[in-house]
């Protein structure tokens, strides 16, 4: 099970959180990569953010400070800065909230604010598996995602795995504080439930194409 990059447990622990950003990829890119030591680490913020995601116990995913976060990017052998922190950990914050939402809409109407709302059980960070959408993608010349998580949430009873592939937008790094991301959430085809989700997002986008053209 993936980790965030703070080594505080994979999806059950209550402290990790979804977005694996030490898979190699353009998440090593962005936070830098090299030899840093962490014999005298800087003195950062221990302040922790609580997320709007819901685990199945009742809790919300806890994000990484930015002194855990410095920590953990030096022990695997990144090489972070602590100046950066400050992006770093807004920037990692945002992508796993960004990915939250879009899982929301889909799950919009489908039954699980009667109990609560829908929650995050696990995911996984699968970097080196190209998703059968992805790769149709790149064969019709589109960039190929940097990254892939599948998320399982629970929706009342029922399990829904999640597909997420990232891709880079336009941006400058980190120092100019522009770095963008495009996310590509949706369910996966593996049960009858995703099957109808991903039939009924399509037919919903066919008719509002053909009535913004009348």
């Amino acid at each position: 099970m993936a980790k965030c990059p703070v080594d505080h447990g994979g999806g059950q622990s209550g402290d990790g959180c979804p977005v694996d950003h030490n898979s190699g990829s353009t998440w090593t890119t962005i936070f830098g990569k090299g030899g840093a030591s962490t014999t005298n680490p800087p003195s950062l913020p221990t302040d922790r953010e609580v997320s709007s995601i819901p685990r199945t116990t009742n809790e919300n995913w806890v994000y990484p400070s930015e002194a855990q976060f410095f920590a953990a990017m030096a022990r695997k052998n990144h090489n972070p800065h602590a100046a950066d922190m400050k992006a770093i950990v807004p920037i990692h914050n945002a992508v796993n909230e960004r990915a939250w939402s879009e899982i929301v809409k889909w799950e919009a109407g489908r039954g699980g604010e009667t109990c609560g709302g829908v929650k995050l059980v696990n995911f996984k960070g699968r970097p080196n598996d190209m998703s059968p959408k992805a790769r149709l993608m790149t064969l019709l010349g589109y960039s190929a995602p940097f990254d892939r998580h599948d998320w399982i949430v629970d929706r009342c009873g029922t399990r829904i795995r999640y597909v997420i592939d990232f891709y880079t937008g336009r941006g400058a790094g980190v120092s100019s504080n522009s770095v963008s991301f495009y996310l590509d959430v949706r369910p996966a085809l593996d049960n009858w439930e995703g099957v109808k989700m991903r039939l009924g997002a399509v037919i919903g986008d066919l008719f509002a194409t053909r009535n913004s053209g009348t």
